[in-house]
């Protein structure tokens, strides 16, 4: 949802030097709302404006660059891109609280005002801006809108609209928007193309990202449409694609916009070539796998170790009709874990949640279930150089010693690791471990069932899902906590049930992956944040009221060089891995992919992504599938 420009710029200064550091680093770059604040001091101190901006250092691609390293700039147009989803969707409008989202609409459909590159960490460059300044105090941003962008009504695009995107998101939008753009004091049209956001802070060094990032809606659309509702019409925008049809639950089209405004500049050449996308919606993913199987649909990434392995033995792959292959993911792979609601009184003492993570038995699910093809997760950051390891170290020491006397001891003197069993199933000595910190916390076991001390009434714990396949993972977990004396239940609910309690916090454990940005911003305070915690919608699943780990975002916040970040991050995750607030579960590190041979894709693809929206489908690889007799859709 983000966009720049490249050849267009006002007053733009000469090429700039590559950046100093190795793009080779495993770094990982974010969501489009987690990108740059500031290109390098002398780009804050002339306050010029500049065709993009990038967090710390140089920007990779010169002010005249033609396209993306990454892409192929004769890419053919044409064809169908189709996937597989297991859930649903009752919504078009994916900016509010509201309903279920469908997959793809604030991808394809809205555009900001900044675009990031998939091969640097934290560059962004122009799309619906063709030129952004940062003032020398950063206090302030100010856009220069691109005069050829357009809505697909063909009105143009002007400061108005981005002044009202703002307030709306502000006031109607999901809650997560108040959090990303808290420190932004007011955003003013100075003129019709071009736009100011003031700040309160200059601490906050991704707020000139993140306004960059926000969705650019149609003020004329949204006079005539109420924002926050949710909807099946198609909402407008000015992206690649605009959506065809949407069937809620079943299935949603997007179709390429044949005059799209932007698709000569720089940063959209070579990309968005698929003519059509679809997405079928599935209630169950054996059902989803045997459709992929039929042709149904033409694409799919999976994500079940058990199926990667053993449910894919086709003659077509042999044949050359079916490709199946594994990429490498060099992005942050975040935090998939089991979140425990600390809401809920029960929860409340360390121990309690500690003696969760002391029941579940990764080493043997793992050999058991997944074939080994998983990692044990044991960072909020994991897959990248934020996350904490070994013993604290003294740049950490330095920003966790004040806080040294809320803190648990052993944060300062052992290294964090996700309790371990020997794969055998019998987790004896960890289920010891863990009943002893029950009997520490005031917990006792009576006619074989745990307590809870403040009622005296049995400890109950409710397993939260909506995917069957969940339930051999969760089944064995419980009946290890069963041992403990808990009394578990697992909750299987619709997927709209599931998301209308999961927004509402309506669970004690839930299965939840989160991916963070490689240089995370005030998201951070929407994840892990105190105010976050009892605003329905956040992404603080567990409930998190920690000052120090609000006190640590701010320190990512205002991190001055790239060091600095890391060493403040890390300081974070070891506080939340202290805390024991989720049950770490597991990661890979690559993407599992199988798909139709009806494919071209670039021959460098990007550093940190996938890069799918470089694909094509070539057509002598279609032509091929065809002289088959299989129809793929």
């Amino acid at each position: 949802m983000t966009r720049l420009f490249a050849r267009d710029a006002v007053h733009l200064p000469g090429r700039m030097k590559k950046r100093l550091f190795e793009v080779g680093r495993a770094l990982g770059v974010g969501l489009a709302a987690l990108f740059f604040a500031v290109v390098s001091a002398a780009a804050a101190d002339d306050g010029g404006s500049r065709h993009g901006l990038s967090l710390f250092g140089p920007l990779n691609y010169d002010a005249d660059f033609e396209h993306f390293d990454y892409v192929d700039p004769n890419a053919p147009k044409g064809g169908t891109y189709s996937r597989g989803l297991d859930g649903t969707f009752d919504n078009l409008n994916p900016f509010i609280l509201k309903g279920v989202p469908a997959e793809g609409v604030d991808q394809f459909v809205f555009e900001s005002l900044l675009e990031p590159s998939q091969d640097e960490p934290d560059a962004a460059y122009g799309l619906i801006a063709r030129s952004v300044t940062l003032a020398p105090d950063r206090r302030s941003v100010t856009f220069i809108l691109n005069a050829m962008a357009r809505f697909h009504d063909g009105t143009p695009i002007t400061a108005a609209d981005v002044v009202f995107s703002y307030e709306t998101l502000l006031k109607e939008g999901n809650p997560t928007f108040q959090i990303l753009y808290a420190d932004v004091v007011a955003a003013e049209a100075l003129a019709p193309n071009a736009v100011r956001f003031r700040f309160s802070t200059i601490e906050n060094r991704k707020l000139p990202l993140l306004v960059g990032a926000m969705p650019i809606l149609s003020k004329a659309y949204y006079s005539k449409h109420k924002f926050n509702q949710t909807t099946v019409e198609p909402p407008l925008g000015s992206g690649p694609y605009r959506v065809k049809s949407a069937d809620p639950g079943r299935s949603v089209v997007y179709e390429r916009v044949s005059n799209y405004w932007a698709a000569q500049l720089p940063v959209r050449i070579g990309r968005h070539n698929f003519d059509t996308i679809r997405y079928d919606y599935y209630r169950d993913r054996t059902v989803l796998v045997e459709a992929f199987k039929a042709g149904a649909f033409n694409w799919h990434e999976e994500f079940t170790s058990k199926t990667w392995v053993t449910g894919y033995d086709l003659p077509e792959i042999a044949e050359g009709h079916i490709v199946k292959e594994s990429l490498a993911d060099n992005t942050p792979s975040g935090v998939q874990a089991f979140f425990i609601n600390t809401r809920h009184a029960k929860f409340a003492d360390r121990r309690v949640r500690q003696a969760l993570d002391l029941a579940f038995d990764f080493e043997w699910t793992n050999q058991t279930m997944f074939h080994e093809q998983y990692k044990r997760m044991a960072s909020y950051f994991e897959n990248s150089e934020l996350a904490a390891r070994g013993l604290t170290e003294a740049d950490e020491l330095a920003l966790l010693n004040p806080f040294r006397a809320k803190l648990p001891a052993e944060l300062f003197n052992t290294a964090f690791t996700p309790a371990a069993t020997d794969g055998s199933g019998e987790a004896r000595a960890n289920l010891r471990a863990a009943g002893k910190l029950l009997s520490e916390a005031g917990l006792r076991v009576a006619g074989g069932k745990l307590l809870e001390p403040s009622t005296g009434e049995p400890f109950k714990l409710e397993f939260l899902y909506f995917e069957p396949s969940f339930e051999r993972v969760i089944a064995p977990y419980a009946r290890n906590l069963e041992k403990l004396g808990f009394v578990t239940t697992l909750r299987l609910v619709d997927p709209a049930q599931y998301e209308n309690r999961l927004k509402t916090f309506d669970f004690d454990l839930i299965i939840q992956r989160y991916v963070q940005s490689l240089s995370p911003g005030a998201e951070l305070r929407g994840y892990f944040g105190s105010a976050a915690a009892s605003q329905d919608g956040s992404r603080n699943l567990a409930g998190i009221k920690n000052g120090v780990v609000d006190a640590l975002i701010e320190t990512v916040l205002g991190a001055a060089d790239r060091p600095a970040l890391i060493a403040a991050c890390r300081a974070l995750d070891r506080v939340l891995l202290f805390g024991h607030y989720m049950v770490p579960q597991w990661y890979k590190g690559r993407h599992d992919l199988i798909y139709w041979n009806k494919f071209g894709r670039p021959a460098k693809a990007p550093l940190y992504g996938l890069g799918l929206d470089t694909w094509w489908v070539d057509q002598a690889k279609e032509a091929a599938l065809s002289a088959t007799g299989k129809t793929i859709d």
